[in-house]
């Protein structure tokens, strides 16, 4: 996962960068990993998932 997906600045299917009201929020997401320290992240999706399908199957 990258930073900016967990920041949700960009797209979680497709990695695709999000400009203001182009993305759906999927709500705060708290992850406790069996080593580490718990942490949160904001998960968001395109709007258009079309578009986001085709740039997530050229991943």
């Amino acid at each position: 996962m990258l930073d900016q997906q967990q920041r949700g600045l960009a797209c979680v299917w497709c990695r695709g960068w999000f400009t203001t009201g182009l993305s759906t929020d999927l709500g705060q997401q708290r992850v406790v990993p069996t080593a580490g320290a718990a942490y949160l992240w904001f998960p968001r999706e395109c709007l258009d998932r079309t578009a986001c399908a085709k740039r997530e199957a050229a991943w």
